[in-house]
């Protein structure tokens, strides 16, 4: 009798183990095919973005960049139209996500899990436009601003595809902060009394941050960056507080 009912057991957890990698797969296959649809769509407007959105504050700036491989610039059109596509695709790569994640949540968590979703693309999003119309011209107006007359500066493609792609990408990440305090504190990682003990602390650590993120010993930049992080530090604290009292209010009934 022990026997069979460990067995049913085994069998049940054995049926959910794949019913989970099947859900898994099924998530896998929609966020590919989800990137691929936008990549073809942002393919179709690849020269509009190649040359107002990639190229223009390199152009507006005065900047010349020149290609050093042999297909420098096929690489480049292919780079750019999948990391476009990528950040187009954000919402749905972190809707599935969430999908997955949500059949293991409780209740209560579930009805938060939407929101989230949309509230950390919209963070994302906001990171991502707050360094093409703020930092990157910022930057740029420096690299020009120090030429020496006498050396010319032609920047590769591909050291400026780079630059570009890690400065959109650090600072749509810095800008999930407020998301992960309010993760972490619905989990009892993060208290609101925890970061406003470290206040101080937080900020030498938002110092260091911003000196490594911007490629440049420009303070002005290294402000811009570091002014935001504060800011949204202060907004992660609200966050965690409301969060916490939340936490402390729901039931922890699956």
């Amino acid at each position: 009798m022990n026997d069979t009912v460990e067995e049913t057991r085994s069998s049940a957890a054995e049926m959910s183990f794949f019913g989970h990698l099947e859900e898994l797969r099924s998530r896998l296959f929609k966020t590919v095919a989800g990137i691929l649809v936008a990549c073809i769509g942002t393919g179709y407007f690849r020269e509009e973005i190649m040359n107002k959105l990639l190229l223009g504050p390199a152009v507006r700036h005065g900047i010349s960049l020149q290609n050093l491989e042999p297909f420098g610039q096929a690489f480049l059109y292919f780079k750019v139209i999948f990391f476009t596509g990528l950040i187009a695709s954000s919402p749905w790569i972190l809707f599935q996500i969430w999908s997955f994640v949500a059949p293991g949540l409780y209740l209560h968590e579930r009805r938060w899990a939407r929101t989230i979703t949309v509230l950390t693309s919209l963070c994302f999003l906001m990171g991502v436009s707050f360094a093409y119309f703020l930092l990157i011209p910022s930057m740029m107006s420096y690299i020009k601003a120090v030429a020496n007359p006498n050396i010319q500066d032609n920047i590769s493609t591909s050291s400026y595809f780079s630059f570009f792609v890690n400065m959109l990408l650090a600072s749509g990440l810095i800008f999930e902060l407020p998301m992960v305090t309010w993760v972490l504190a619905r989990i009892g990682m993060v208290s609101p009394a925890l970061m406003s003990k470290y206040r101080r602390h937080s900020i030498i650590v938002i110092l260091i941050i911003a000196a490594i993120v911007t490629p440049t010993p420009d303070p002005v930049t290294q402000l811009m960056v570091a002014v935001p992080l504060y800011i949204l530090y202060e907004i992660s604290v609200v966050i965690a507080r409301f969060a916490y009292k939340r936490r402390d209010e729901e039931p922890a009934t699956p």
